[in-house]
């Protein structure tokens, strides 16, 4: 499955490249902190599959806490088709830890 690491995604944020985000963190979490990109969280990911922000082929970067739910949240939208899904490598957390 495809990465994307924290200095890479900070670099292209940087930039201003509009990137497809989908945060896949609990609502509470997404309004205390975030990067900006769609809440939907895992637990309602494939219901809400639909409502994505983007299409099948379309670069899609997933994202959370530490890694963990957006890697099985990638799986989740990868056996529904999605082709270009990468998940952000040690979560937010690895992104906090970069120097400013």
């Amino acid at each position: 499955m495809q990465q994307i690491s924290a200095l890479s995604l900070k670099v292209r944020l940087q930039a201003g490249e509009q990137l497809n985000l989908l945060d896949v963190r609990e609502e509470l979490e997404f309004h205390t902190c975030n990067i900006g990109g769609q809440n939907l969280t895992l637990s309602k990911l494939t219901e809400e599959m639909d409502d994505i922000n983007a299409n099948k082929n379309d670069e899609l970067i997933v994202i959370c806490k530490a890694g963990m739910r957006s890697t099985t949240a990638q799986a989740l939208l990868i056996a529904k088709g999605y082709t270009n899904v990468k998940n952000l490598t040690g979560g937010l957390l690895a992104l906090q830890r970069l120097p400013v």
